[in-house]
């Protein structure tokens, strides 16, 4: 069971996050600096980071020991880090980064905590988790026992080699996390050194989704030989630590989001408020006040189930049917937030003047990474046929 730090020293932590987002983060929403994805570059990514460290807040969801703050106290700091897009960039609290690091936290040695983890920490480097792959190769998607890159023992190497698709951040990453299958047709995991000539980026696809650095590459894996010692954990166990890391993470995508749209609410709210039509504010209209109510309840519903999920992880389970729920729950929640928030807001809701467009795509987004809703849900009425099963029997 995780003790964790407490809850009010925890959203001592969140307070000091927020504030730290809404003084210093939000200015940078109007910067210029972006790649042809519309994805923040490096540099002003590092330059938020620096304003992050002197305010203390860089990485907040992990202590100055090391140590971790549980699920439902890294919730109320993550929640509030997302509160801008770039917000989470500059805390050192994005995808795949946090979900990466929690990994490495649990299965890594001491020696590649040291190499890889630290730098990842500290906000010096950027991380990749391999292990999506093209379908047209009918590799691995939500389904990671179809997976096609492989990996076998030479010597005191191993060789890797394969192909994979939608990689979060691999351009300009410094660390990677690949996935590949061994011969027995369990998988295994390997943190390399970024950039590798063996790791190709063949192109970077356009997405409706622009908050990620290094966007979402498709990539070739040609004879990578990687060293023994760079293994994470053991041979053949690397579905396990999928699980170990893809339950938490997908809940921080909820937390992180819940903030967005938080943060788009909040937008609409103040245009409702502020813009007349037909001799009265539009909050006054019913029909555009009963949507902004709608999205106070899904929030507050939102912010529910990701505490009790959280709850359910520091328990010390895995929580992969809970996850499931919460990641179902939640974005579909987040989806009809956005949208009403755009409505509201009407002509200016689909432009760039405000983040509340860019929410609306992020969260459409969302709805699929991590896996679909139709995936989670599926998962679950296999679970809920088992369950009848061996009730019945």
């Amino acid at each position: 069971m995780a003790n964790g730090i407490g809850m009010d020293a925890a959203l001592e932590i969140a307070d000091r996050v927020e504030r730290f987002v809404r003084e210093e983060v939000i200015p940078y929403e109007s910067d210029p600096r972006r790649d042809d994805h519309g994805a923040p570059l490096d540099e002003m990514v590092m330059e938020m980071r620096g304003k992050a460290r002197a305010a203390g807040v860089l990485t907040p969801h992990i202590l100055s020991d090391g140590r971790h703050l549980n699920q439902r106290e890294t919730a109320v700091v993550l929640i509030r880090s997302g509160l801008s897009p770039l917000g989470m960039l500059a805390c050192n609290t994005q995808a795949p980064d946090e979900g990466n690091m929690y990994l490495l936290g649990k299965v890594g040695s001491p020696e590649l905590k040291e190499r890889f983890l630290k730098p990842l920490v500290s906000g010096e480097a950027r991380s990749a988790f391999f292990m999506t792959e093209p379908a047209e190769d009918g590799g691995a998607g939500s389904d990671p026992s179809m997976m096609q890159t492989t990996c076998r023992r030479d010597g005191n190497h191993w060789v890797i080699n394969g192909r994979k698709a939608f990689i979060t951040g691999a351009k300009g990453a410094k660390v990677g996390i690949v996935m590949a299958k061994d011969e027995d047709g369990g998988a295994c995991m390997f943190l390399v050194d970024l950039p590798d000539p063996a790791i190709e980026i063949v192109r970077v696809p356009n997405t409706i989704d622009s908050s990620m650095p290094g966007g979402h590459a498709v990539i070739d894996i040609k004879n990578l030989r990687v060293s023994s010692d760079q293994m994470l954990g053991e041979p053949g166990e690397g579905f396990k630590y999928a699980q170990v890391r893809l339950s938490p993470a997908r809940l921080s995508h909820c937390m992180r989001w819940l903030g967005g749209c938080m943060r788009a609410q909040e937008i609409a709210t103040d245009y409702a408020c502020k813009r007349m039509a037909f001799g009265k504010h539009l909050i006054d209209h019913e029909g555009v006040g009963f949507m902004l109510a709608e999205n106070r309840i899904d929030l507050k519903q939102a912010e529910l189930m990701i505490d009790w999920c959280a709850g359910v992880l520091d328990t010390g389970s895995l929580g992969t049917v809970e996850s499931s729920m919460a990641k179902v729950a939640v974005s579909e929640a987040l989806m009809r937030v956005a949208d009403k928030c755009v409505q509201v807001m009407g002509g200016t809701g689909v432009t760039t003047d405000t983040i509340v467009e860019q929410m609306f795509r992020e969260v459409r987004a969302f709805r699929i990474y991590d896996g679909p809703t139709e995936v989670h849900k599926w998962s679950l009425a296999k679970k809920i046929r088992r369950e009848w099963r061996e009730a019945t029997a």
